[in-house]
């Protein structure tokens, strides 16, 4: 397994070992004692999700605040998105700076997004299944999220914005200045 700092201190990208031969392949998508060594903390998943969605869903940006907040581990099995983390640690060097990474049943690459990230995806197949692991659950009330389009982030999503499919509740999310 690779993992690569991202710019965003604590924020990895994940590459396993891909085993292929005639049969197909096999990999370790997640090992918790090589992915703690690695990272260098400890994290305790304890919930998984899946989502499915097609060509220019826009998933984001969300994050929980406080004793709710959650650290997430994503990967694509079918299908690719451009995974998008935001650092909004008030505290950090890198607060309001963005990365993106393109992720995809192909390439196999998985993000671990720590708590106090906001996160997103946009699929750009024609449909993905989208994986994440959370350290924490999830709570209705500690949800926030900022606009996808604020100009102070500056998002490239890659697809044109005529192609996007954002939900009602995304639509009308805050920006950041609203937020801070």
């Amino acid at each position: 397994m690779k993992v690569t700092e991202t710019k965003l201190k604590g924020c990895f990208v994940i590459e396993p070992r891909v085993f292929n031969d005639e049969r197909g392949y096999f990999f370790e998508s997640y090992n918790k004692e090589k992915f703690e060594e690695l990272i260098g903390s400890k994290v305790n998943f304890v919930q998984d999700n899946e989502s499915f969605s097609t060509k220019g869903v826009l998933r984001g940006l969300h994050f929980q605040k406080g004793e709710h907040a959650q650290a997430k581990l994503v990967r694509v099995t079918h299908g690719e998105v451009l995974d998008v983390a935001v650092d909004f640690r008030p505290d950090s060097a890198t607060f309001l700076q963005v990365v993106t990474q393109r992720l995809s049943a192909e390439n196999k690459k998985q993000l671990f997004v720590p708590r106090g990230f906001a996160h997103g995806f946009i699929v750009l197949s024609d449909t993905v299944v989208f994986n994440y692991k959370c350290d924490n659950f999830y709570n209705k009330a500690s949800e926030v999220g900022i606009s996808y389009n604020d100009k102070t982030l500056n998002i490239d999503w890659l697809l044109d914005s005529d192609e996007f499919l954002v939900s009602e509740k995304d639509l009308v999310l805050q920006t950041v200045k609203e937020l801070f």
